[in-house]
């Protein structure tokens, strides 16, 4: 089965609320989407958030790259995603969100046309339930925090990322230790911190030394992604291990990071790696390193990442520090069927493909010039 088309769409989606991270305010959700068409009418979607401050690429960008590429993709065995694959890369270097769009609607157009879901294209289903990693950080203070964790608790999460990194590392240092002790007073509940990037080396360790005593977890992207010593300089200096996210964009990247010492483990998205199978890659690898994997779509993004996230998370061998889903913060999604986020928990797609169906409507109401 030939591919014949390769269409890109640009949406941008509403959200509940403004999401505040150490660099940057998400107020909508800016993605690419895929459209492919293979034969005896098989289509195949992918997706990506623009994520100009983690990978270097705009929704404009991811378009122009996707569009650039296609007539050089089209024709090609749909089977054979690698070799397509590879010949994206031959024709363009880097890109690696425009890529991880064509690569995941490749896995949705194969499963369908095999009659088989995603998950069974990356090596088989190890989970049929994936917790939810609840985000922590209403920007209104500790006690709201507090408050916020808790009534997430009894709505059934077990997996929370605490959002640091942008007030002063003691004060942060507090809020987290307030929200430890509210959420994991009896134990057996996953609390980790996520910085992205916003400390220097010094005011991480003053935060990881505050906090060494708290049931935390993990400690994410205390700096800059491209100071691996700094990195390392906190990894040695902290009780909590460290994590890597930013400064991850390649399997050499997590090789330079384990050999300096500098992560404990690593957060895995498609967008940085190139596509669902390089994530898998990565995730095999660190379980051979004995490294922990975060698995995480960006902030925001459709459903369609989040299906393409939920087979990943079906297949990988572990996701130690929790997988993390993003268009649940959206006021309306893509899907005709949206992604059900119940008591903390979300189940695994079972259809062919990625298990989901598009609403190509909702995809001409809230599409935008690229």
């Amino acid at each position: 089965m030939k591919i014949k088309r390769i269409e890109t769409l640009a949406v941008s989606l509403p959200m509940v609320k403004p999401l505040k991270m150490a660099f940057e305010e998400v107020r909508s959700a800016e993605n690419i989407l895929v459209r492919l068409e293979a034969g005896d009418g098989v289509v195949g979607w992918g997706g990506a958030a623009a994520a100009p401050t983690m990978t270097g690429e705009t929704v404009a960008s991811m378009a122009a790259a996707i569009r650039y590429l296609a007539p050089k993709l089209e024709g090609m065995p749909l089977e054979d995603i690698a070799a397509v694959m590879a010949r994206a890369g031959n024709f363009l270097y880097g890109n690696n969100s425009a890529k991880s769009v064509i690569e995941i609607a490749l896995h949705d157009a194969l499963g369908r046309a095999r009659g088989k879901p995603v998950h069974e294209l990356l090596g088989g289903k190890r989970r049929n339930r994936v917790a939810i990693l609840r985000m922590v950080g209403t920007g209104k203070g500790a006690a709201a925090d507090v408050e916020d964790a808790q009534r997430a608790r009894a709505e059934g999460h077990v997996a929370f990322k605490i959002k640091v990194g942008v007030a002063d590392p003691l004060e942060d240092a507090e809020r987290t230790r307030r929200i430890c002790e509210a959420l994991n007073g009896n134990g057996g509940l996953l609390v980790g911190a996520d910085a992205n990037q916003g400390w220097t080396p010094e005011q991480a360790i003053t935060y990881a030394r505050a906090v060494a005593d708290t049931s935390l977890a993990f400690f994410e992207q205390p700096v800059a992604g491209h100071d691996i010593e700094g990195m390392a300089r906190v990894a040695r200096a902290s009780r909590v291990p460290v994590g890597c996210d930013e400064g991850l964009h390649s399997i050499e990247d997590l090789k330079r990071h384990h050999e300096a010492s500098a992560a404990s483990g690593f957060s895995l998205k498609t967008i940085k790696l190139g596509g669902m199978r390089p994530v898998l890659e990565a995730a095999l690898l660190c379980e051979r390193l004995g490294l922990k994997v975060n698995l995480a779509s960006k902030m925001a993004e459709t459903g369609i990442s989040t299906g393409a996230m939920l087979h990943l998370a079906a297949a990988l061998p572990a996701v130690d520090w929790g997988v993390g889903f993003s268009s649940q913060y959206l006021t309306d999604d893509i899907l005709r069927v949206p992604h059900v986020f119940a008591s903390g928990h979300i189940n695994v797609p079972t259809g062919p493909g990625l298990g989901i169906e598009v609403d190509e409507a909702k995809v001409r109401r809230y599409a935008r010039e690229t």
